[in-house]
C-alpha cells in the first residue's frame, strides 16, 4: 500500500491559503490520521503513558498557506504544543520523523538542562544521521554530526534561555525515499524512530 506520493508533496505547490487547505484537507489528513491511529498504540505501550494523535488544524492562518504539516501525538487529548510530543509530517522537499519540543511547551527549560547534564550518556545512543531543527517552521536541519557535541549544547543553551527557542530530533526522508511508499516500511522506520528519541521524551519530566 502506497503512503505519500508525488502528488502529496506537490500539495506544497499549489497557490492560495484556501487551496492548499483544501487540499492538505482532502489529500494528505486522511493519511496522516490514519498513520495517528496506529502509531498511537505503539507510543502508549513503549512510554507507559497514554498517547493521543492530533492532526495539525493550521486555523491560526489567516493569509499564508503553511509549507508543512503533520500529526502530532501528546499525552493530552486536548492539544500537544504545550506538551513534549512526537511528530510525523512532509513538506514539499521531504518528511521528517522526530521528537519535538516547540515554542509553547513550558518543559523546554527543564529538558534542556537535564540533557545538558547526561550528555555523556546519551551522545553514543544518538545515530549521528539524525538531524535537529531549532524552528519547526523552517525547513533546514542540521544532522548530529554537523552539529557535534557542542553544536548541541549550543541549541540545548538557547532552549533553555530563550522563549521562543524549539528543538526537534529525528530523522527526514527525501521524497522520493521509498520508505514513504511502503505503508510497512514507514511504520517500521516511525517506530524506530522513536524508540531511539524515547529518551529524550522522558528527560522533559525528570
Amino acid at each position: 500500500m502506497t503512503v505519500f506520493t508525488d502528488k502529496d508533496f506537490d500539495v506544497f505547490t499549489i497557490e492560495g491559503l484556501d487551496a492548499r487547505m483544501r487540499a492538505i484537507r482532502e489529500r494528505l489528513q486522511p493519511k496522516l490520521a490514519k498513520i495517528g491511529e496506529e502509531t498511537s498504540s505503539f507510543l502508549t505501550a513503549s512510554c507507559s503513558d497514554t498517547f493521543f494523535p492530533h492532526v495539525a488544524k493550521h486555523a491560526r492562518r489567516t493569509v499564508n498557506p503553511p509549507d508543512s504539516t503533520w500529526v502530532a501525538w501528546s499525552t493530552s487529548k486536548r492539544g500537544y504544543k504545550s506538551l513534549p510530543h512526537f511528530q510525523v509530517g512532509l513538506w514539499e522537499t521531504h518528511a521528517f520523523i522526530w521528537f519535538a519540543l516547540i515554542y509553547e511547551c513550558e518543559k523546554k527549560p527543564t529538558f534542556a538542562r537535564q540533557m545538558k547534564a547526561q550528555l555523556d550518556e546519551i551522545w553514543p545512543n544518538l545515530p549521528k544521521d539524525f538531524v535537529v531543527s531549532p524552528d519547526h517552521t523552517q525547513p533546514e536541519v542540521s544532522s548530529l554530526s554537523q552539529l557535534g557535541k557542542e553544536g548541541v549544547i549550543n541549541l540545548l543553551d538557547r532552549l533553555e534561555n530563550v522563549k521562543k527557542a524549539e528543538f526537534l530530533c529525528g530523522v527526514t526522508l527525501n521524497r522520493n525515499d521509498n520508505r514513504l511508499r511502503n505503508r510497512d516500511e514507514l511504520l517500521e522506520l516511525i517506530g524506530n524512530t522513536f524508540t531511539v528519541v524515547k529518551p529524550l521524551y522522558h528527560l522533559s519530566f525528570e
